[in-house]
């Protein structure tokens, strides 16, 4: 079984995907540690991948794509779980050329959540733990009494650029795999235990 899934940020697609990998034996495919593996190894394409990170640009597509079609060829295209790819219709199109996919999960929040969510979460910079504001609000780790900080990515602007890039590039692949009969939607508004379950009955 290959699946892919789709969210905006901070619809819980980390959480979930963990879940997923462990109750269906799929592999975990995410584009950002495949980067990452390939920069830290040094191969031709991490090198050509790192040659535009640091000059603050995006990874054109023929890049990414072949990054992720590297990364299945060595699964024999088979049990995996897309997680941040495709990204826009472009790189769908090229998945379909060289993958069967089989089912899309589409963790659907408002926008308005995912805000609240997003500026909301609080890190810890000694221990790493996450929470959100509204359970720690004296911005006290419960954990280890730390400070906690408010990431630069997470300051509302940034997420309204974020959410913008998703609404006009990925949310469209909605669209796309309810035309091929792939798409399947969860409630992301849910607790994760409700989404998962949600999930399941999908998958099963």
């Amino acid at each position: 079984m290959n699946i892919i899934l789709l969210g905006a940020p901070g619809a819980g697609k980390g959480t979930q995907a963990t879940r997923i990998e462990e109750e269906f034996g799929l592999t975990h495919v995410s584009t950002g540690d495949i980067f990452r593996r390939h920069m830290r190894q040094e191969t031709p394409i991490g090198k050509k991948a790192r040659s535009y990170i640091k000059k603050g640009q995006l990874v054109p597509d023929e890049v990414t794509i072949e990054l992720v079609r590297t990364t299945l060829d060595e699964l024999g295209n088979n049990n995996f779980m897309l997680d941040g790819f495709p990204r826009n219709i472009n790189q769908a199109e090229a998945l379909g050329k060289t993958s069967n996919i089989d089912c899309v999960i589409d963790i659907s929040v408002d926008f308005g959540v995912l805000m609240d969510r997003i500026c909301g979460r609080r890190s810890c910079l000694e221990c790493g733990y996450t929470t959100h504001i509204s359970v720690c609000p004296d911005g006290t780790c419960p954990k280890c009494g730390s400070e906690l900080v408010q990431r630069m990515d997470d300051k509302e602007e940034t997420v309204k650029q974020r959410l913008e890039v998703y609404k006009n590039e990925t949310a469209p692949l909605v669209e796309y795999y309810t035309r091929l009969g792939k798409l399947r939607t969860v409630n992301g508004m849910k607790s994760p235990d409700e989404v998962f379950e949600e999930i399941k009955k999908v998958l099963k």
